[in-house]
């Protein structure tokens, strides 16, 4: 292969490594910004139907309570629902308490988006530095060095990226079984 030939595969190497290292990088990005967008959503209507569960105990019993502040005595089978509303509201607080760990998922999940960023960013500064030392008089073979640095350094920051990355976040889906999420 001539020296064209040659400078060209590299620089077709390094742009296309670049271009396939961001556009993974950004898609991974978005996955995990719409897992934490479901995972927010699944909790919020989660905590939702929890707290109007918990008003509607509550309401269903408001003519015992008013009952009973007014100085009244309530009936056995008053008594038996006011006793079966503590336990109602108990559940309804206990799933509201349960939906809530969502928070350590989209902190894993946040926490994990803003490596990849960073990763990507700190990528990007790299290509721009070893850019900066291109001369463009430089001869063919002094670019070739060039870009086989720019490639190697490139191809260790992904590699320790993808190794900080490794680590699947995964939970209990809140309604229907185990989801991971990547």
């Amino acid at each position: 292969m001539n020296r064209k030939k040659i400078l060209g595969s590299h620089v077709k190497r390094l742009l296309s490594g670049v271009s396939d290292h961001g556009k993974r990088h950004l898609t991974e990005v978005e996955t995990d910004l719409l897992q934490t967008n479901l995972l927010l959503e699944e909790a919020i209507e989660k905590l939702s139907r929890n707290f109007m569960a918990i008003h509607e105990a509550v309401n269903d019993r408001q003519d015992t309570i008013r009952l009973l502040l007014d100085g009244g005595t309530p009936s056995p089978e008053d008594k038996e629902k006011l006793e079966a509303m503590n336990e109602q509201v108990g559940a309804y607080v206990n799933a509201a308490i349960t939906s809530m760990q969502f928070q350590d998922l989209t902190s894993q999940l946040i926490d994990r988006t803003l490596k990849r960023v960073t990763g990507l960013r700190e990528f990007l500064a790299t290509l721009g530095a070893h850019g900066a030392e291109m001369n463009p008089d430089s001869d063919n073979d002094e670019m070739v060095e060039l870009l086989g640095k720019v490639s190697m350094a490139l191809a260790i920051q992904s590699l320790e990226l993808r190794n900080v990355l490794r680590k699947a976040v995964s939970q209990k889906h809140l309604e229907s079984g185990d989801i991971e999420l990547f």
